[in-house]
């Protein structure tokens, strides 16, 4: 039994006990306990009902916007641009191509993929150490398709008040107008990313088409229509409960930030004690801070959390409540900054906001910065350097040696040739290591490779029988390859050993 239920207890005994006259008098009670301010939190977000986050303006909201609007046009436009005849960017999974522009990437160029997603990891744990969670709050796809479902529920149903009295009303036929045509906006957007993301994987100006004939092929549809479900899984149905109880960077993020990484934070000594209080009172007579506890900092919070209870892994970093909070400090006349972005060494005064700059090359910055350095060097380098024509010679093992018609011992190889550019290649072939020797079957003009393909061509070396006695010799083929339309004075050469074997 609980502590209060044993006092209610007592007191219902002792009342039972006393005499009618004493039971008439008023029992004493103690006086109600100021409520907390983290009361006010819990009501204004009940738990297992959704969030509707208020509306923020301010110098973040713009930024955030503009994050938003930069990272969709990367993902919605870019597959619609062309470079050399063909998509600018497209990774063509089941080819095992990939076209970046002007790079093409094959089977053989893994290695700079791996590169990548190093660069993007490093990266992201660098930046996270310097400014914290700045990726969550303006460039993570959950954070970026949220915000722009929340854009929708404005658009349509108003800001969080209008929303909320919208969710409380009855079922007419003016909240099932407004449901609908919010339903078929978040379709309409669900649809078209969907789309888009499948765009990235096979050509989208014959996939867009063909999706709407019914031609498209099963695969690319299925990718479509997995990808636009999960948009409006996660950003419209579950929203905030990804970044609170899915998500695994919020998880491990403490291992990346330290005292001097910079995070929203809530200045408690500036701030309490807190308290309401009129635009025209004076602060100083009511000895409270400068949070006069309107609890904005809150509602305009997508993951519903207070800031002022300090540092939580389920803020985003996206900077709503630091808006918020200026405005509020604007029309009280009070300086802004009670909520802000800054350091746990500044708030414990171990130096001040002007000297946070000089904190930046710490070790953890520096170990982070050096590899990712690295890995950007090592991509550069080795796209710069890499060959874009791979040539293998394969020695036809089924027939070893054999005499053509015109008394000439005759292997066979196949020839392997992958162009990783973005250009048509043509390529000829020379051999040497045997005298006399000389290959045939290949194309007068030379084979041509188109851009991003591989070609196999079969060809032979005959050797006079007396130049190619019993047994396996070296030789060597030497391929000459030059972009097609340039002069053949302007060639490059691989050169590729193998074996002739003689009877």
């Amino acid at each position: 039994m609980s502590t209060e239920n044993q006092a209610e207890n007592a007191v219902s005994e002792e009342k039972n006990a006393a005499p009618k006259e004493q039971s008439e008098k008023p029992a004493k009670t103690a006086p109600p306990k100021p409520s907390k301010p983290k009361s006010s939190v819990i009501q204004i977000h009940p738990e297992g009902e959704r969030i509707h986050p208020k509306k923020a303006e301010g110098r973040f909201a713009k930024l955030r916007i503009a994050a938003v609007l930069a990272t969709q046009f990367v993902f919605y436009v870019i597959p619609w641009f062309n470079w050399s005849d063909r998509q600018a960017v497209l990774f063509n999974i089941p080819d095992r191509h990939f076209f970046i522009f002007g790079l093409s990437l094959g089977m053989g160029d893994l290695i700079y993929l791996a590169l990548l997603l190093m660069i993007c990891a490093f990266g992201l744990f660098w930046w996270t150490t310097i400014a914290g969670r700045l990726w969550c709050g303006y460039s993570c796809p959950q954070t970026v398709y949220t915000e722009i479902m929340l854009w929708i529920d404005n658009l349509v149903e108003g800001d969080r008040n209008k929303r909320l009295k919208l969710e409380k009303s009855p079922w007419n036929f003016t909240k099932i107008r407004i449901k609908a045509t919010k339903a078929l906006l978040i379709f309409i957007v669900c649809a078209w990313t969907g789309i888009t993301f499948a765009g990235w994987f096979v050509p989208i100006r014959q996939f867009v088409p063909d999706l709407f004939a019914g031609a498209a092929g099963g695969g690319a549809m299925f990718a479509a229509a997995f990808y636009g479900f999960m948009t409006f899984f996660f950003a419209h149905v579950m929203r905030e409960k990804v970044c609170l109880h899915m998500c695994p960077y919020a998880r491990f993020q403490s291992a990346m930030f330290d005292k001097d990484t910079l995070i929203i934070s809530y200045d408690t000594e500036r701030g309490e004690p807190r308290g309401a209080r009129k635009k025209t009172a004076n602060k100083e007579d009511s000895g409270l801070g400068d949070c006069i506890n309107c609890t904005m900092c809150v509602q305009v919070c997508p993951t519903g959390i207070d800031i002022r209870d300090g540092l939580q892994y389920q803020c985003i970093g996206c900077a709503a409540c630091i808006d918020a909070c200026d405005e509020v400090m604007d029309k009280m006349g009070y300086p802004r900054g009670l909520i802000r972005y800054t350091t746990e060494a500044v708030l414990k005064h171990e130096y001040t906001d002007q000297d946070i700059k000089k904190r930046l090359l710490r070790p953890k910055v520096v170990g982070y910065g050096g590899v990712l350095l690295a890995a950007v060097i090592g991509l550069a380098v080795g796209i710069a350097t890499r060959q874009t024509m791979q040539i293998d010679v394969i020695k036809d093992r089924g027939v070893m040696v054999r005499e053509n018609t015109q008394g000439l011992l005759e292997n066979s190889y196949n020839l392997s040739i992958s162009n990783a550019s973005d250009k048509t290649q043509i390529v000829t072939a020379e051999v040497s290591g045997l005298e006399d020797i000389h290959i045939t079957g290949m194309p007068p003009q030379g084979i041509v490779v188109p851009a991003g393909q591989l070609v196999s061509a079969p060809v032979q070396v005959n050797v006079p029988p007396e130049y190619a006695e019993k047994g396996s010799h070296p030789i060597m083929f030497t391929f000459r390859y030059r972009y097609e339309g340039q002069p053949e004075t302007e060639v490059r050469e691989i050169k590729e050993k193998s074996i002739f074997i003689g009877e």
